[in-house]
């Protein structure tokens, strides 16, 4: 049956969310220490103001307006605001290096920039100069600095409205710029088509509406929070409790009680490896019930899988599930119906703890060129261990000469969804385009007799050892990091004899480790150093890289002090590792471990 998308463009989400989910709540925000929602018509009542303001400052069809914030009220405004001008949105994270905003203000020739507050507001102003495109800069928390704030633009907004734009579906929405793990970030354009449909197409497949509640913790800068959650929320009239921040995440979940949660892997990963400490620590009763249930939920999810069933599993289910798995569940409120995850390959064994406690996680697949889903598991096709099925006017092929493995292919994108180019940029744009529209997504896939696909990789990560053996490292680091010993790890061995790996230790875990065996907590260099605290992170690494054949498991390890993260550079502001600046920064390390 052909697609029929609801929507075709941000403004046809806009007008039909806030007309028809008027009174509903839509974001909630925690203010001393209660959380206070605004409606689908408050939030209306806003956009209309900024966009007058917006207009104000010249802002028309085709302009780019970028901003520099985290998620918040006035991301989502200013967002609105501009599309419905016509503009072009550009967001931007807090955590990327001044550096990084400054290249993609001029590489789009941004006529406005928002700045969460004074400070980055300053830093952005100081670019003006250099950056002739860039007329103003707002800061969005109240200032006192001469030129535009968030409140004057919005009064003056009032004072002199705007008209909405007349916007197709071919018009640019916005640029995304890709996360830069090996180079100058690139601007994706997304079209209101791509965005819009992606959006609709994944309401056709998940029971997702206006009795939902999410809590937003993704960065609306990336793609997957910003169209999985942002306008597919928005769409389905569902509400939005922004988090107070990463640390807070559990809290917030235990308030605001969802019944959705849009995640990455990494969260999943939290909450496996946290429960996992929490039962070690606790007493031999509480561990057993606690292992006793687990082992039950997995005997009921194979017997489920055969198509058979038990009474006393299914008894023992139901009593576990009242004393165990519901306590769990009531630490992320208690109301989860499903949560999707993206970004990153989820690991199945993870995928399917978290299945057994009772919260079914529909993991999907997608990239920024993508606008970002492509699959997802859905209700009415759910299978552990893939991204799920294509959604509604998306159709994937393969490239079987992509890879050298059986069945196994490079993964080619075709639909609604597909970006319209990399700006500024022909040739790459060209190379990643196949002669009959497809995009190369440069990931490793296989599809089955169902129609769900598998990611095996990517081509670029690909490598091959001295032995002419090829290794690709990312799902091996995925299963190295829920060592409970780990936070980080990078796998190395390209025209090299064996395999190595860099780690970073969990120092939380390690200090108990340390504690535990009579060292000091305190001295991370000797911990680092001390051989039995080596013999332990070895020894989980290879633990955890069991299911994978002996050449592809790291032979040596190096300990490293410091974790990477967005600050450093060694990660991307969607936490992606940047495998070429993490192994120039440890290049003697490496070369110590083939020594």
């Amino acid at each position: 049956m052909p697609f029929k998308p609801r929507f075709n463009t941000l403004i046809e989400i806009y007008r039909h969310a806030t007309a028809a989910y008027a009174d509903q709540p839509l974001f909630g925000t925690k203010v001393e220490g209660e959380w206070r929602w605004i409606t689908y018509r408050d939030f209306g009542e806003q956009v209309e103001a900024l966009r007058g303001g917006l207009a104000r400052l010249g802002v028309g069809h085709g302009d780019r307006v970028a901003v520099v914030a985290n998620n918040r009220v006035e991301w989502a405004v200013a967002c609105y605001a501009t599309v419905s001008l016509g503009g072009q949105f550009v967001p931007m994270y807090e955590a990327q290096q001044p550096k990084e905003w400054r290249f993609i203000l001029e590489n789009c020739g941004a006529k406005v920039a928002f700045a969460a507050h004074d400070h980055i507001a300053d830093t952005l102003r100081a670019f003006q100069r250099d950056i002739p495109s860039l007329d103003h800069v707002v800061a969005i928390d109240d200032s006192h600095a001469p030129g535009p704030n968030w409140s004057r633009l919005m009064a003056e907004g009032r004072e002199a409205p705007a008209p909405a734009a007349q916007i197709s579906a071919d018009d640019i929405a916005g640029f995304i710029y890709t996360s830069g793990t090996t180079g100058d970030p690139k601007g994706v354009l997304l079209s209101h088509g791509n965005i819009a449909r992606n959006a609709s197409a994944a309401l056709d497949v998940l029971d997702f509406g206006v009795k939902d509640r999410t809590l937003s913790f993704l960065p609306w800068a990336h793609a997957f929070g910003q169209t999985a959650e942002l306008h597919t929320a928005f769409a389905a009239g569902a509400s939005m409790a922004i988090a107070e921040s990463v640390p807070k995440i559990v809290d917030n979940l235990a308030e605001i009680q969802p019944t959705v949660l849009v995640a990455v892997p990494r969260i999943f990963n939290r909450i496996y490896d946290g429960l996992h400490k929490r039962m070690a620590e606790s007493g031999l009763i509480q561990r057993g019930l606690f292992e006793a249930a687990v082992a039950n939920a997995k005997a009921r999810r194979r017997l489920t899988a055969e198509g058979e069933r038990s009474l006393a599993v299914e008894l023992k289910h139901r009593l576990f599930d009242r004393l165990i798995f519901s306590q769990i569940r009531a630490r992320f409120g208690g109301r989860l119906r499903f949560a999707v995850s993206g970004g990153a390959a989820l690991s199945p064994k993870i995928a399917e703890f978290i299945d057994d406690l009772g919260i079914t996680v529909f993991e999907g697949y997608g990239l920024t060129e993508t606008s970002p889903v492509v699959a997802v598991n859905a209700p009415r096709g759910h299978r552990i261990g893939t991204v799920g099925r294509p959604l509604p006017g998306i159709k994937v092929r393969l490239n079987l000469d992509a890879s050298d493995v059986k069945g196994e292919g490079e993964i080619v994108v075709y639909g609604h969804n597909v970006m319209q180019g990399y700006f500024g940029l022909p040739e790459e744009s060209a190379a990643v385009f196949t002669e009959d529209g497809g995009f190369r997504t440069g990931d490793l896939g296989r599809l089955d007799a169902d129609g769900f696909l598998r990611i095996t990789g990517r081509i670029k990560e690909k490598y091959k050892l001295e032995n002419g053996k090829y290794v690709v490292p990312t799902p091996l680091e995925e299963h190295i990091k829920l060592a409970p010993l780990v936070t980080s790890a990078l796998v190395y061995g390209a025209n090299r004899p064996y395999n190595v790996a860099l780690i970073v230790p969990d120092w939380e875990a390690a200090a108990q480790w340390a504690e535990a065996n009579g060292l000091s907590a305190h001295d991370p260099e000797a911990l680092l150093a001390h051989p039995g605290f080596r013999a332990a992170v070895e020894g989980q690494i290879q633990a955890q890289a069991e299911g994978f054949k002996h050449y592809e498991r790291p032979r040596r390890i190096a300990l490293l002090k410091d974790e990477f993260t967005p600050e450093s550079g060694l990660l991307t502001p969607s936490l992606k590792v940047k495998r070429r600046v993490v192994l120039a920064k440890y290049a003697a390390e490496v070369e110590a471990l083939y020594t």
